[in-house]
């Protein structure tokens, strides 16, 4: 008898899970449930009349590792190689990146030059730094800040502008609250391994499953950078959410669950004015969430999910007819010493000129988070479109010294969008993989909320989830 497994949340871990689930051999029955109206969670590309592109969340996916392979390997699958828009290892998008410090833009160090000699907006070689790190001894503790992490290995410099912009743009979080063990887990394992994180990187893991097709081997001999797809990276959850229907999956949207119940073996899931029966449950839905939906006698698993919460962001497109850059690159991060609520800008055009429409115009996206942000949440306040469209134009103005008005401009607020891992977050994940295995509960989580918030780490969560799920069927 054919087994029924329900997926939560038709993002792109949901459909991913979906995805492997519905390739397998012997493919159980698969029901996506989706609250909205729409495939594809964050991901989400307006296209214009014009032809120009707004990426409203991620732009662009890196092909590097495994994951980045897995990911390649998908888009072959469902057809994609000939929308893909790579940008090459020389391309300037690929070797130009900025930080704005001091009312400066100033190219982050490479190469020897940026290693032996000083390099604003650092006032030491980092070569400095870089041997720090070399005799520094191994953490003791379980845990750390990426703040305090950085500040002991690398020194204060690096860890208040470099580390503390990289959270920023990775996670529109705070350098001092993020745990490194759980966002940065290659640079914890380095340094418990081999005592150094720089030797630790250079010496790998060791591990490396080598996947290949002709797609893939394209990307490591031009050395992608990373990659988008000409209509926009929606173009992905679209080609997914279609490959699935073709396989006989049900999808469901504008459906949300109201809750979850467990008896004799089987899930319960309530949609409100009716109910669905599974076998096995993939929760690709935040793991705020879920903890709402799960059974009383479940609460411990939702005391371990509950504070994995998610801060918002806001996304400003602006698209300028005849305004050029003061320099080529992917774009500038902004540290949170030099400005609150900006939390960088990407320069859409230079990477993906394919996708700027209208000729001689300029895209650019600024991002707008952090503690500004926060604050204004906090305090219950209406947040109106203008402020967010004044506050991105202020930015671009001073940052860039595109003082004109745009064109064409798009304003989004994401609320509650990246999962944030602060200390602690292992146990939490620990705690609820405890008690899924002691209680042998079939739900299987996955998503942002967990191990990665990059596309392709979601993307990567979905497939674990089906490959567990098949292991048990």
């Amino acid at each position: 008898m054919s087994r029924t497994v329900v997926v939560l949340g038709g993002g792109i871990s949901g459909l991913a899970a979906c995805y492997h689930l519905s390739r397998a051999p012997r493919s159980p029955k698969v029901v996506l449930i989706e609250a909205s109206q729409r495939l594809g969670g964050w991901i989400r590309s307006v296209r214009r009349e014009d032809g120009a592109v707004f990426e409203l969340g991620p732009r662009g996916i890196r092909p590097a590792g495994e994951l980045g392979a897995r990911t390649l390997l998908m888009v072959s699958e469902l057809g994609l190689d000939s929308a893909i828009l790579p940008v090459p290892g020389n391309h300037p998008a690929a070797q130009n990146r900025f930080l704005y410090v001091g009312g400066a833009l100033h190219p982050l160090p490479t190469g020897l030059r940026g290693l032996f000699f000083p390099a604003p907006p650092f006032s030491k070689p980092l070569f400095w730094a870089g041997l720090r790190e070399l005799i520094t001894p191994r953490g003791l503790e379980p845990d750390e800040t990426v703040h305090s992490f950085a500040e002991r290995r690398l020194g204060s410099e690096v860890a208040s502008i470099a580390m503390d912009s990289l959270c920023r743009g990775v996670f529109a979080g705070d350098s001092r609250v993020l745990s490194v063990r759980s966002c940065f887990p290659s640079l914890f394992k380095a340094e418990q391994t081999h005592r150094s994180m720089l030797l630790g990187l250079l010496l790998g893991s060791g591990q490396s499953l080598l996947l290949d097709s002709p797609l893939i081997s394209q990307a490591r001999a031009e050395r992608w950078s990373q990659w988008s797809l000409r209509g926009g990276l929606e173009t992905l959850p679209q080609a997914l959410g279609a490959h699935l229907i073709s396989q006989g999956v049900t999808i469901l949207k504008g459906q949300p669950v109201c809750g979850l119940n467990f008896h004799l073996g089987k899930w319960q899931v309530s949609l409100g004015d009716s109910s669905l029966e599974a076998d096995h449950v993939i929760s690709a839905i935040p793991a705020t969430v879920l903890s709402k939906l799960l059974p009383s006698e479940a609460a411990p698993l939702a005391q371990a999910l509950a504070p994995i919460r998610a801060v918002s962001v806001a996304v400003v497109n602006l698209q300028y007819l005849g305004a050029h850059l003061p320099v080529q690159g992917f774009g500038h991060l902004v540290p949170s010493s030099e400005d609150p609520g900006v939390l960088g800008i990407v320069y859409d055009s230079v990477a993906f000129p394919e996708q700027d429409g209208t000729p001689s115009s300029l895209r650019v996206t600024v991002m707008l988070g952090g503690s500004w942000l926060q604050a204004l949440e906090d305090g219950g306040q209406t947040l109106p479109q203008e402020l967010f469209q004044q506050q991105a134009q202020e930015a671009v103005a001073t940052q860039l010294g595109l003082k004109k008005s745009p064109s064409q401009s798009l304003v989004s607020l994401h609320k509650s969008c990246i999962p944030q891992y602060t200390l602690g977050h292992w146990q939490r994940l620990e705690a609820a993989a405890q008690f899924l295995a002691n209680h042998q509960l079939p739900l299987t989580l996955a998503g942002a909320s967990y191990e990665g918030v990059s596309v392709n780490d979601c993307i990567e969560s979905g497939r674990r989830a089906s490959a567990h799920v098949l292991k048990e069927f």
